[in-house]
């Protein structure tokens, strides 16, 4: 399996606590995991510390029973060599009780001399409480130095990749901090396959473990979590405030204990479930304004939705309490996105390889909209400038934009997009739209480039969309491209090279010329930017070196 970031995602400033806990392994912690996994307590315990001794394992010598073990022995080996000084045609001399040999009633009369030697500077021993305030040990504790290294300030940005390389599958958290424009590493977390999706939210999901409290920046029932879609048709949501976790915070759509540990041949066609899916999970959407649900897209061809306030484990009537509460079949083939509108937070947009586009209420799934695209579907959003326009961009490569007020029921009538961009020679395989400057989109594709483009409405109803600018960040294929949710011209890119880049727009000019306009009226402004550095920023391995200055 070649190495590649398949999904990114942001977390906004001012989200993420100051200082992230540790994982701690209790027995609370222990029965939610069997909970969860459906497994048995000593199971889950042999499974956790496994995991636990396998991480610690390094560099450390005999620990313990080990320890113990090797006390006893030099015990014994000096039993034995007493025994042994024991000349057996020797009497040896009669053992009393005299002390006089010691002659301890002139103990405290010895005359004093000058000291002399190595260590004649040590005028005796001298305890103290702990090792900081020993002059002798030089080697002080790490604990403090590892809280500042792990600090997550609140001008911070936490940037989550979905990671795969040496065919090992993980989360990776980075740090990023705008006015220094640094980028680095600060923990990850090992999934159990590939990673497909992710989706960033603040609710913190039922059976939560205990090492995911609120922050104390942080408003009670509020938190820092990413969900997150693999090839498993389960969906495991984490804390991105615990470092060093062996256990997702909650996992939703896992089978009862037979299903999840008898490991069958899959079959050609799997039997769709309405609780859980039965293949990968491929697009996620958490919902702004109901907070509790999440809405989760498959490779099974359903839509599900999830309450996050429901205990996941399914140990109700029928084994399905803890399952989707709602499962909808709008499409023939597989589900590749999903997304809530903001403005209208009880509709749906999906799109399959079915080639089509659906919008619905998820209260009447039937009574929804759609459209034939002519293309898989790569990716799509909703514009949060216009409640009723969303973008879809296609494996052809192909960006469309729609309104979805004007789309028919019957797909087999004509259903025209508004306008259509010629984005990527290949598959457009990511598209985003700013948050911050409406009319400003971004898409990437397999071709390796990064595009922006600006979109004006002119006053005969139509638009005028123009290339902004166009850039090979190095990630290769692109797969993910997402913009800031606090700078209004940062986005964040990654691909099959398994690099991440952030790359600041504005630092650009014909960006800012084209954009000037619209930072005004948003009344953002852009910071001045040192020349030469290009506006992007990653991280660099040891072994590779800046391309061409532009990486830090």
């Amino acid at each position: 399996m070649s190495n590649l970031i398949s999904a990114v995602a942001w977390v906004r400033r001012e989200v993420a606590v100051q200082h992230p806990e540790k994982y701690v392994l209790d027995d609370k912690e222990l029965e939610r995991v069997s909970a969860l996994a459906r497994i048995e307590l000593e199971d889950a315990r042999i499974e956790l510390e496994r995991a636990h001794l396998a991480a610690q394992s390094m560099g450390k010598g005999a620990e313990g029973d080990e320890a113990d073990d090797n006390a006893d022995d030099d015990e014994r080996i000096g039993e034995e060599d007493e025994a042994m000084d024991v000349d057996s045609g020797a009497v040896p001399k009669p053992k009393t009780d005299d002390l006089s040999e010691y002659n301890l009633d002139d103990y405290d009369n010895d005359a004093t001399t000058d000291a002399v030697g190595p260590f004649s500077t040590i005028k005796g021993l001298t305890y103290y409480k702990d090792n900081e305030e020993d002059p002798y040990i030089t080697l002080k504790d790490e604990d403090d130095d590892e809280r500042e290294e792990l600090e997550v300030l609140p001008t911070d940005n936490l940037i989550v990749v979905a990671k795969t390389e040496d065919e090992i599958s993980q989360l990776e958290i980075y740090v990023y901090d705008e006015s220094q424009e640094n980028l680095y590493a600060h923990h990850d977390l090992m999934l159990p396959n590939f990673p497909l999706c992710l989706e960033w939210l603040d609710y913190p999901p039922a059976s939560s473990s205990s090492n995911s409290t609120p922050g104390p920046n942080q408003k009670s029932g509020f938190g820092n979590y990413i969900a997150v879609g693999t090839l498993d048709p389960e969906i495991e949501i984490w804390s991105l405030d615990v470092i060093e976790a062996m256990y997702p915070t909650s996992i939703l759509g896992r089978p009862d204990e037979t299903k999840a540990h008898k490991k069958k041949k899959k079959p050609k066609h799997r039997i769709v479930q309405t609780a859980y899916h039965v293949d990968a999970v491929l697009g996620l959407s958490w919902n702004k304004t109901q907070r509790n649900l999440l809405a989760s897209a498959s490779a099974d061809r359903t839509v599900k939705l999830w309450d996050l306030s429901r205990d996941p484990t399914m140990n109700g009537e029928g084994g399905d309490a803890g399952g989707a509460i709602r499962s909808f079949d709008v499409h023939k083939d597989k589900v590749q996105a999903v997304q809530w509108n903001d403005k209208e937070p009880t509709v749906l947009l999906t799109g399959s390889y079915d080639r089509t586009v659906r919008t619905f209420d998820s209260r009447a799934p039937t009574t929804g909209v759609g459209a034939v695209v002519g293309s898989d579907v790569e990716a799509l959003r909703w514009d949060p400038w216009e409640s009723y326009g969303f973008y879809v961009s296609l494996e052809n490569g192909l960006v469309l934009n729609f309104d979805a007020r004007t789309l028919p029921s019957n797909l087999e009538q004509p259903s025209p997009a508004r306008f259509t961009l010629a984005a990527h020679d290949g598959p457009a395989s990511s598209i985003d739209v700013n948050p911050h400057l409406k009319g400003c989109i971004v898409t990437g594709g397999t071709d390796k480039l990064v595009k922006v483009w600006n979109i004006n409405d002119e006053e005969n109803g139509k638009r005028n969309v123009s290339l902004v600018t166009s850039r090979d960040l190095g990630v290769g294929k692109v797969f993910s491209t997402v913009w800031s949710p606090d700078d209004p011209l940062t986005l964040a890119a990654a691909g099959s090279k398994a690099k991440l880049q952030i790359w600041d727009v504005g630092s650009t000019f014909g960006a800012r010329k084209a954009f000037s306009a619209k930072l005004h009226e948003a009344g953002r402004t852009l910071k001045e930017k040192e020349e030469g550095k290009g506006g992007v920023i990653g991280v660099v391995s040891d072994d590779e070196e800046s391309d061409d200055g532009g990486e830090e």
